[in-house]
């Protein structure tokens, strides 16, 4: 299943055209107000009307209209939308001016003919790993709506793992595309830090933040980061060198995840990254602090408006002192450096994407180091010191049929999203990795791409 690359292959052969693609998606997508999974926030049927009348017009001029000619998609509700508050998943923002233009992501998707539908639901300020929204709701797991999708971009998984959208974009400050991706049993992508186009994207933490897409396959993802990226997907050419990340990557782990990480691996070594921990320990305080920064302003204006989740958080960063910040930085640079060593000579690391399957909703807590922590604050117990370090990460389903889905991360060195790409399209084409259609989710009859054969 392929659903990105197989709309734009039939709307670029008009065996289908973009609109009537579109009228099929918007009339399965439920108004926002009765979305059971509590996904999206705005349809948008309009703009996406005009966007398809566009693509359509230049493909019967016999233009090309683009690789994602015709793609519906959706982004995270902290995406410049021309026309629109970019309200971050907050009521403080609801009424403010709109935005004057596009994100670059979202202008580079609609050069390349994907059609902007929907905005999705997200923690507050993106502050969380579990989509728990006091304005728009909590998102729910289309494989069991019981339990949490993840956050901070839940929504975004939502739509795609429930069949809503073929692709959206969110965004990963310390996981928060990872964490939701591996929680639905979908591809997402934490690219090279600043590697894909960051204007117009409401910030959480600058020197963590970074745009990232979710799919149902490798080949998608691989489709939507070269459009994103401006850059060719092709490896590097040579066998890939992996090795499997031991240490704290070994322990809170699913079973099941060690046991595919040992057999994808075989028997390449087991490495360890430097004071892992501490890593961990320096991207909550960093991302803290640049967060609290971020709000002080409006924390001193109109604190009692802020999801009284964030707040707290929010406020607690704000308080914190700037030497800490500061050494946590400094720490941050002798922490690379020690991490160039030891991915010298690897291309792809194996790790484990969360430490569990999908919490449930009314006992959002998981088991860490045998004791009950808060999901919203330890879901990323694994990616964060990846996204510490600035590296690309990919998590990928596990195929586990009739079970709740969980991830693997495939962590490459900085610029190496291509070998990420290339590695995941094996172990999908090998059956281990893969998306299996939620069995709690009626997918949409447009989803299932029968129209597309020739």
């Amino acid at each position: 299943m392929s659903p990105v690359r197989d709309i734009a292959s039939a709307v670029l052969s008009r065996r289908i055209s973009a609109i009537d693609l579109l009228e099929k998606c918007l009339a399965a997508l439920p108004d926002p107000s009765r979305d059971s999974l509590h996904a999206i926030t705005r349809l948008l049927p309009e703009r996406a009307r005009a966007e398809a009348r566009a693509v359509d017009a230049l493909v019967a001029a016999g233009a090309d209209p683009g690789p994602l000619a015709g793609v519906p998609y959706g982004v995270k509700d902290l995406f410049d939308i021309a026309g629109l508050p970019t309200t971050a998943g907050s009521t403080i923002y609801a009424e403010a001016p709109p935005a004057k233009a596009d994100a670059e992501a979202i202008a580079r998707l609609r050069n390349a003919g994907a059609i902007l539908v929907a905005t999705l639901n997200m923690d507050e300020f993106a502050y969380g790993f579990a989509t728990i929204n006091a304005r728009h709701g909590t998102t729910r797991n289309p494989h069991d709506q019981s339990r949490l999708a993840g956050g901070s971009s839940g929504g975004s998984a939502a739509a795609v793992a429930g069949g809503m959208l073929p692709f959206s974009l969110g965004s990963d400050t310390n996981g928060s595309v990872r964490v939701p991706a591996s929680l639905t049993g979908i591809y997402g992508l934490k690219p090279s830090h600043e590697g894909l186009p960051l204007t117009g994207v409401f910030p959480f933490a600058k020197s963590f933040d970074d745009v990232g897409p979710f799919t149902v396959s490798a080949g998608d993802m691989a489709l939507v980061w070269e459009v994103l990226s401006s850059r060719d997907a092709a490896p590097c050419g040579r066998p890939l060198r992996v090795a499997r990340l031991g240490g704290r990557f070994r322990e809170n782990a699913d079973p099941e995840q060690l046991a595919a990480i040992d057999v994808i691996a075989g028997g390449t070594p087991l490495v360890e990254f430097p004071d892992v921990g501490r890593a961990r320990s320096a991207a909550f305080l960093m991302t803290a602090f640049e967060g609290g920064s971020q709000h002080r302003d409006a924390l001193s204006e109109q604190a009692m408006a802020f999801d009284p989740a964030t707040r707290d958080r929010l406020l607690a960063g704000v308080l914190l002192p700037r030497g800490i910040y500061e050494e946590a930085s400094r720490f941050r640079r002798s922490f690379l450096r020690e991490l160039q060593k030891v991915m010298a000579d690897f291309d792809v690391l194996l790790a484990p994407t969360t430490p569990c399957t999908a919490p449930l909703i009314e006992d959002p807590r998981i088991l860490i180091d045998g004791a009950l922590s808060p999901a919203r604050a330890d879901l990323g117990i694994h990616t964060q010191p990846i996204t510490f370090a600035g590296l690309p990460s990919l998590s990928v389903p596990l195929r586990r049929e009739g079970r709740l889905p969980i991830g693997l991360q495939l962590i490459g060195k900085p610029g190496g999203e291509p070998d990420l790409m290339h590695f995941a399209a094996k172990l999908e084409d090998d059956g281990i990795t893969g998306f299996v259609v939620p069995s709690a989710a009626a997918m949409p009859a447009w989803f299932d791409m029968q129209w597309t054969a020739a």
